[in-house]
């Protein structure tokens, strides 16, 4: 055995969780993430990164979804930076919105972009909610549920510095300030940016089991947050408790 072959072996041995705490029933195999110009780096790659760790426990697969099958920047080309920064990363489509596969988990990142993310990602998610185990948004992607009816009439949050803008694009939604995530139903809406990995964590412990959470954050040696009612960043931009 190489010694890449016995670190490998390590890795995999402590990643491990007993059968005990291995989920009783079938759990979520094809996850999809929707992507679009300015969308916020963290919030796609921290909770597809801590999923990434997972499917090493579970059988798992990505797609990644756009309006075409261009590389997707996480900043916008069409805007430049007033100080004249280039600073930013590009991912790579799977699937189109028309050509993406049966989806049982789908991820909304936020970012700038997603103040006009596209009719096109809006409409996919308006079309594919109603086939979907689970939605997860991150940061101010809820609001692109929102704008696409899906979080009607249900409780959610989003990002705290833009809470005025975001809230008033689903004003059918029962919005939750003071929030780092928010669940109802089989929806999960997280607050800005880092919250992200909170969330995916807290529906890692939902669905997976509290201890492929606990293994998978180790692996990552991340302290998770897991009041989601701990929001320090409410407070910070005065929000009421009620929208």
């Amino acid at each position: 055995m190489s010694a890449f072959e016995k670190e490998l072996k390590v890795i995999f041995e402590n990643i491990q969780i007993s059968q005990e705490g291995r989920p009783k029933g079938p759990v979520p195999v094809n996850f999809g993430i929707v992507v679009f110009p300015g969308f916020q780096a963290l919030d796609a790659f921290g909770p597809l990164d801590a999923l990434h760790v997972l499917s090493s426990l579970f059988p798992m697969k990505l797609s990644v979804l756009a309006a075409t099958l261009d590389p997707v920047p996480t900043n916008l080309p069409d805007i430049p930076s007033p100080i004249g920064s280039n600073f930013g990363q590009s991912i790579n489509p799977t699937h189109t919105f028309d050509t993406a596969p049966p989806l049982e988990v789908l991820l909304i990142p936020g970012g700038i972009g997603a103040i006009a993310p596209g009719e096109a990602a809006i409409d996919f998610v308006a079309k594919v909610y109603p086939s979907l185990k689970y939605l997860v948004t991150i940061c101010n992607g809820a609001s692109i549920a929102a704008r696409a009816g899906v979080l009607d009439g249900r409780k959610a949050t989003t990002n705290k510095m833009g809470w005025e803008t975001e809230v008033a694009k689903g004003p059918q939604v029962k919005w939750v300030a003071h929030a780092r995530w928010v669940v109802d139903g089989n929806i999960w809406t997280s607050s800005g940016v880092s919250a992200g990995l909170d969330a995916i964590f807290a529906f890692m412990a939902a669905v997976y089991g509290q201890e492929a959470a606990e293994k998978v954050a180790n692996v990552m040696e991340y302290e998770r947050h897991q009041d989601p009612s701990r929001d320090p960043f409410a407070k910070l931009y005065n929000l009421p408790y009620e929208a």
